[in-house]
């Protein structure tokens, strides 16, 4: 658990994620946290946040290997998610600017949405001219498995309501499946 909150942490710290300014209530913010999964992955899940000092604390111990954290509320849209421990160390090696771990597929889930973000981009903050921002609704994501998605578009301006690579030509390129 210690590593989770470690990595959890790395998270937090590329202010993704991040509860800062915000007073929430735990319940509150692990019926969000739900939100972004099946009620079969996310009522099992670990449930991670950040308190208004930036720190990460865990508010809900799991018990089917998957982590979830709530919306953002200084984030444009909803952006719950949920992933496995393998999507958590793509993750981290994104936010570290590292290589992924070898061999390691990860799932994500984002049902009630995701932040709007650069499609080329893995560092943008905010669209900016040739950035290719797009807006995401409910999706799931295979990260980690680059080799795999030979055949799916990975145009810089994708048509979002289909699958398609995001961050193409990076090593965080992953597949994005729109799910509504």
């Amino acid at each position: 658990m210690k590593r989770l909150l470690t990595v959890a942490a790395l998270l937090a710290a590329g202010s993704l994620f991040a509860m800062q300014g915000v007073a929430a209530d735990d319940a509150a913010m692990i019926k969000s946290a739900e939100s972004a999964a099946p009620p079969a992955v996310g009522s099992g899940a670990t449930i991670h946040a950040m308190d208004e000092k930036g720190a990460m604390r865990t508010l809900r111990e799991g018990t089917n290997g998957f982590w979830c954290m709530p919306d953002n509320p200084a984030s444009p849209g909803p952006d719950p998610m949920c992933g496995d421990a393998n999507a958590m160390e793509w993750a981290v090696a994104w936010i570290g600017k590292k290589e992924p771990p070898k061999g390691k597929v990860g799932f994500l889930y984002m049902l009630s949405g995701g932040t709007d973000g650069s499609n080329t981009d893995p560092y943008a903050t905010k669209p900016e001219e040739g950035n290719n921002w797009v807006e995401t609704g409910p999706h799931v994501m295979i990260v980690n498995a680059t080799d795999m998605m030979q055949g799916y578009p990975t145009d810089p301006k994708p048509d979002t309501s289909r699958p398609y690579v995001m961050w193409a030509g990076t090593p965080y390129a992953h597949l994005m499946i729109p799910v509504k």
